[in-house]
């Protein structure tokens, strides 16, 4: 991977990129960082709101069974597989999100890497981590080692 005591290739700012472009595609991959955890707080959602509703379905037979149909019937008719937003299910809200939110900003993401840095990322991070390691120091490497977790 890496060689010497510095970041490795993709890792390292392309000549005559400014500070401020570096600092702008960081903050950029930031807000990018962000609508990932998003993305997986809305998974979870969804995830959460399938099992609610598949739990409420076991409930509402265990209602039937215990003798109140007529109660189970309600629950049934107005909750069970009611859409969790006008016409929509949760498949529906993350379908759209992915497709209208999400993976446009992912695109141009990526997009303004490739036009300004030859698509590296992390590039902020990467001369933070410079900035920050002791060199020289067991666990402050530029980079991983290829000889693996057990070397001197």
């Amino acid at each position: 991977m890496g060689s010497g005591d510095g970041p490795v290739a993709e890792h390292r700012r392309p000549d005559g990129v400014s500070d401020a472009t570096v600092e702008a595609l960081g903050k950029i991959s930031e807000a990018l960082e962000a609508v990932e955890v998003a993305r997986g707080h809305l998974y979870t959602f969804h995830r959460l709101s399938g099992t609610a509703d598949l739990t409420l379905g076991e409930g509402v037979e265990q209602l039937r069974q215990a003798g109140h149909a007529e109660l189970a019937d309600r629950i049934e008719r107005e909750l069970v597989g009611r859409n969790v937003i006008e016409g929509r299910w949760t498949f529906q809200i993350m379908e759209e999100y992915d497709d209208t939110y999400w993976s446009v900003f992912r695109d141009l993401e990526r997009t303004a890497r490739e036009e300004l840095v030859g698509g590296r990322r992390h590039l902020f991070e990467a001369e933070m981590k410079e900035s920050e390691r002791t060199r020289g120091r067991r666990h402050h490497e530029a980079a991983p080692d290829d000889r693996g977790p057990q070397a001197p």
